[in-house]
């Protein structure tokens, strides 16, 4: 356990607290079990040192991961007992999901410890969703995603900027006093903009080696997938990465993988929660996520100019920025007469010289254009849609 401590304190040391994520304030601390699920490579990590440096005793604090070798030989549980003991208020396990029977564990430890607060932290979100239900009436979950555009003028760049909510956004109301040109900044978020590990060097090796990471251990562990399976779903990100948006056909894709149709659902599924792919569903369900899949897009525009530059056609990254932006204030789906429907709004993505067309019989038409810094009426500038987290 001495050991532990000592790699804690090590990053706790490390660990700057001036640039906080979005979700941080959202976050009810005070909940005796947290649950933060997320990609890899969001800043979770950051985000629970970030809290303990800040607010917490360290003397009563203890942050593990669930990688360590240390749980080769020893049970969270004991660890938790222990640590108790000697004094404990609060626990933090990061990448939850590598430790065998996490849920049945946390939930002894919950019901064990009522002086203990918990934080768990975990990237395969199925694995996260199906250990969670074990955990309905005690773990409070949250769900993070990588930066906004306007975290990312934050980060890279020290220009701060209020949160626009999407009413403010589509009235045209982004203002930013310390931004005159927008665009320079924009189009280099949407090729690295959306990890916080972009600050470092070798960004794209290390974007690539979290998508191998995902595929070929987070994936296939959750799903007691064998290594063919894994490779399958390399294959399939690399037809979606070749091919997004594009609307599935369920039985030519199973037929390139030679793969059963009846798997591939799944596969998509897998790598959707993983955060490697988005699933634009229509509106047939009623309740969000029920609906039918109409689109399939890669997550974020980061994952498009690493996995597919020399196919990343401009059209398919605009609409992959709108909808990764806007699913964290609203629940987005497909539109029948143009690219995205929220509530009553119906949105059609496009360059600058976009014509309304599309959008003529709808009742609140919105067309959104890459490549101008202002709007005007119901025209609305795509960059200003990351200002809403």
């Amino acid at each position: 356990m001495d050991k532990l401590l000592e790699y804690f304190q090590k990053l706790l040391r490390e660990t700057d607290t001036q640039f906080l994520r979005y979700i941080y304030d959202k976050i009810n601390w005070k909940n005796r079990m947290i649950g933060l699920v997320g990609p890899r490579g969001v800043g979770k990590t950051t985000l629970v040192l970030q809290h303990i440096k800040t607010n917490l005793n360290p003397k009563e604090t203890l942050y593990v991961t669930a990688e360590d070798f240390y749980f080769t030989d020893n049970k969270l549980l004991d660890l938790a007992d222990t640590f108790v003991k000697q004094g404990g208020k609060y626990l933090f396990i990061d990448e939850i999901h590598k430790y065998k029977d996490w849920a049945k564990e946390l939930k002894l430890i919950y019901d064990y410890h009522s002086e203990l607060n918990v934080v768990f932290t975990g990237s395969s979100i199925l694995d996260i969703k199906k250990g969670a239900s074990d955990l309905s009436r005690r773990a409070v979950m949250y769900n993070m995603q990588g930066l906004s555009f306007r975290e990312y003028l934050q980060l890279f760049h020290n220009i701060s900027t209020a949160i626009y909510s999407l009413e403010d956004i589509i009235g045209n109301k982004v203002e930013i006093a310390e931004l005159k040109h927008p665009l320079p900044y924009f189009s280099d978020y949407l090729k690295r903009g959306y990890y916080p590990f972009a600050k470092d060097d070798d960004f794209d090796m290390r974007l690539m080696q979290i998508i191998n990471q995902t595929l070929e251990s987070d994936i296939p562990m959750f799903a007691d997938m064998n290594m063919a399976t894994g490779r399958k779903l390399k294959q399939l990100l690399s037809i979606i990465a070749k091919s997004a948006p594009f609307k599935p056909n369920m039985s030519k894709i199973a037929e390139i993988l030679s793969a059963s149709r009846n798997n591939i659902a799944d596969y998509c599924l897998y790598i959707e929660e993983a955060g490697l792919i988005s699933q634009l569903r229509d509106d047939t369900g009623g309740i969000r996520g029920l609906g039918k899949v109409d689109k399939i897009y890669l997550d974020n525009t980061n994952l498009i100019y690493n996995l597919a530059e020399e196919n990343a056609n401009i059209g398919n990254i605009r609409e992959t920025f709108f909808l990764n932006q806007t699913r964290v204030m609203a629940d987005v789906i497909s539109s029948r007469t143009a690219d995205f429907q929220i509530d009553d709004m119906t949105f059609e993505i496009g360059g600058k010289n976009k014509k309304q067309k599309q959008i003529q019989q709808a009742e609140k038409g919105f067309v959104v254009k890459d490549d101008i810094e202002f709007g005007y009426n119901n025209v609305i500038p795509l960059w200003t849609f990351g200002m809403g987290y």
